[in-house]
């Protein structure tokens, strides 16, 4: 049965090309035309969001580099040890929200430091998994189609954050004890 999975893994994306270009073929739909005005629609998006996504690695930037990191991990450190919370944990809470690469390697440096079978290196393992880039995804999505106004998505967003921070650390203590 494993080994079957390992084909199958191996096979399904020349499999799913393979179907389109029969499909296109069929169709008789100009498969390098459909293919060249695709890519000219993904290259026109990929403008159109530069901007948000300039702003959020400067913002990144200045976040990480200006200490605040550290300010912001000692002022919430007493509120989230209520709910359990690890301040190891903490800086990534706060950039997962912005930043995947910047989460990734906070997750890197809490593995090194304390290991992937640590209480710690396992809640930060599971938070990792657990939450979205928010600002990032919102950029990119918003400004693909224009949107100013996001209403309701980012308090939305942040309860949703903070329910998997949460559910990371008590999923944890059930899970490893």
């Amino acid at each position: 049965m494993i080994e079957a999975l390992k084909i199958l893994s191996i096979a399904i994306i020349p499999a799913i090309m393979t179907i389109i270009l029969i499909h296109g073929y069929i169709k008789k739909v100009s498969l390098y035309d459909a293919f060249v005005e695709g890519a000219k629609e993904g290259f026109q998006s990929a403008l159109r969001i530069m901007p948000y996504l300039i702003a959020i690695f400067i913002a990144i930037g200045i976040f990480k580099r200006s200490g605040a990191m550290n300010i912001l991990v000692n002022i919430i450190n007493p509120i989230a040890s209520l709910a359990g919370v690890p301040k190891e944990v903490i800086p990534l809470a706060l950039m997962r929200p912005i930043s995947g690469s910047g989460a990734l390697a906070v997750v890197n440096e809490i593995i090194t430091e304390y290991g992937p079978d640590s209480f710690i290196g396992r809640v930060a393992s599971t938070m990792m998994g657990s939450a979205e880039t928010i600002f990032y995804t919102m950029a990119v999505y918003f400004g693909i189609i224009g949107i100013k106004n996001s209403r309701h998505t980012l308090p939305a967003a942040l309860l949703s954050h903070l329910a998997s921070i949460i559910a990371s650390v008590l999923i944890c203590n059930i899970v490893f004890g």
